[in-house]
């Protein structure tokens, strides 16, 4: 009796490399993105974003000093600016974690090279990962604190959150 031997060539070279290639050149960005309104205002999310993360400086006006009185928070006349302090979110969120993404992403790219996960849908967890990362800090901000006026207007001690909107506009795009 003759033994069969059957002798079958696996080559995934072709796979790994167009899989390698379809991660050339792509991105994964992480913040606040378009044009979409704050519920409440006219300001955009990302200007919001961009306030919150870097502080700004608003001068007053007579149209705020008169809302601000009306409002029960008259102001001082010698008040000319109402100063918004730093509380970066995106900045320091992306420094707290790209360590544990980078570690995710080695972790992750020999089954994306493999062909076993999908370069797309590598794409989109790393992104959505860190997307969930930068909203987290955002909700562990607590300083510097909100302003007792602020506080008595809002339901959160958080300075960074009031309805959601600002944390919920923090999400992934892959290029």
């Amino acid at each position: 009796m003759k033994a069969r031997l059957v002798v079958k060539d696996v080559n995934n070279i072709d796979k790994m490399v167009k899989n390698v290639n379809q991660l050339k050149g792509r991105h994964i960005k992480v913040g606040v993105f378009g044009n979409e309104k704050h519920k409440d205002s006219d300001i955009e999310m990302v200007d919001l974003a961009r306030i919150h993360e870097y502080g700004c400086d608003i001068q007053v006006t007579p149209k705020m000093r008169a809302w601000f009185a009306y409002n029960g928070y008259p102001m001082k006349p010698e008040t000319t600016v109402i100063h918004i302090p730093e509380r970066s979110f995106l900045r320091s969120g992306y420094d707290e974690n790209i360590d544990s993404i980078t570690k995710k992403i080695k972790e992750m790219m020999p089954d994306v090279i493999a062909a076993e996960v999908d370069p797309d849908m590598f794409m989109d967890a790393i992104g959505e990962e860190f997307a969930g990362l930068i909203q987290k800090k955002l909700k562990s901000i607590d300083s510097p604190p909100n302003t007792k006026m602020t506080l008595q207007r809002k339901d959160s001690t958080n300075p960074l959150q009031d309805s959601g909107q600002l944390v919920g506009a923090i999400r992934h795009e892959v290029d």
